[in-house]
């Protein structure tokens, strides 16, 4: 009887971890899989009243990645949102798995189709090449694709000015966001201005000194791991402990809001970290 319950525990413990190993791959594929709603309710003295509870859906870093056939999940989840504009952020495509055939069109179809649609590029956009076929594309497809250039947006008969900027990855000349905030200020005095542009990483040192009251960002992919009291345990970088990687952050007088963004880049997967679709309601104080 002894020999035979010794030869028992081999057994028992092998279908422990078996189910271990099968219950924590089922929990990534859902932390990876399982869409997220967030909500962030900034303050802004300057905002002008006809903006306040003016809803943004943000998004970014697709990669690539579908939410149900089509993207339909995405698109369902952004429009139960009811926002007054849908900004993105960049990565739409990824460069490891490369571009499908009609992908950003159905993307930028359903979206469009929500709310007015922003959109400025990351890098892998870059990386992929092809750009402006891809900015046309999009454009065709009622996405409104900003290139180191701004517009007005009108609410409630009040205007703020939206900005957004190519990646850094962009064309060696291309207009600085030195250059594009100089050129908002010429044309409209001080305005309530935001900001789309999708590095994240670049906030602290450039973007926070451009004087918008709002950036919005991506490409940190919330760190990628996140854990108890950190910002992400790593950057798309690779470096260790990086910061503005999720939520809102001031810095200069100038607020950021960064999304975790929804996909994945090449073979990398999110852990404690969903894909997210973020709802920023401005507020005005």
């Amino acid at each position: 009887m002894a020999n035979r319950s010794k030869r028992r525990r081999p057994l028992r413990t092998l279908l422990i971890l078996a189910a271990a190993a099968l219950l924590t791959a089922l929990f990534v594929r859902w932390d990876n899989t399982a869409l997220q709603v967030t909500h962030f309710e900034p303050v802004f003295t300057g905002l002008p009243e006809g903006f306040d509870g003016c809803r943004l859906v943000v998004l970014s870093d697709l990669h690539g990645g579908e939410f149900g056939p089509e993207n339909q999940e995405l698109f369902a989840a952004a429009a139960e949102a009811a926002p007054d504009y849908i900004f993105y952020l960049g990565d739409l495509e990824d460069l490891y798995r490369g571009p499908r055939e009609g992908y950003a069109e159905e993307v930028a179809r359903g979206l469009s189709a929500i709310a007015p649609l922003y959109y400025v590029t990351g890098n892998h956009e870059w990386a992929i090449g092809g750009v402006p076929e891809l900015k046309a594309r999009l454009e065709s497809c009622g996405a409104q694709v900003l290139s180191n250039e701004f517009a007005t947006l009108e609410r409630n008969g009040d205007t703020v000015v939206l900005a957004g900027i190519d990646d850094p990855n962009g064309y060696a000349d291309q207009k600085t966001p030195e250059q594009v905030a100089a050129e908002i200020y010429a044309a409209h005095g001080d305005p309530f201005w935001m900001l789309l542009a999708h590095r994240n990483n670049e906030f602290a040192e450039q973007y926070s000194l451009l004087g918008a009251d709002l950036v919005l960002s991506g490409h940190g992919h919330g760190g990628i791991i996140r854990l108890p009291f950190t910002d992400g345990l790593l950057s798309v970088e690779r470096t260790f402990f990086p910061s503005y990687t999720a939520g809102l952050y001031e810095e200069n007088g100038s607020a950021l809001f960064v999304t975790r963004g929804l996909g994945n880049s090449g073979p990398t997967f999110r852990l404690f970290n969903r894909p997210e679709v973020a709802v920023v309601t401005l507020r005005s104080s």
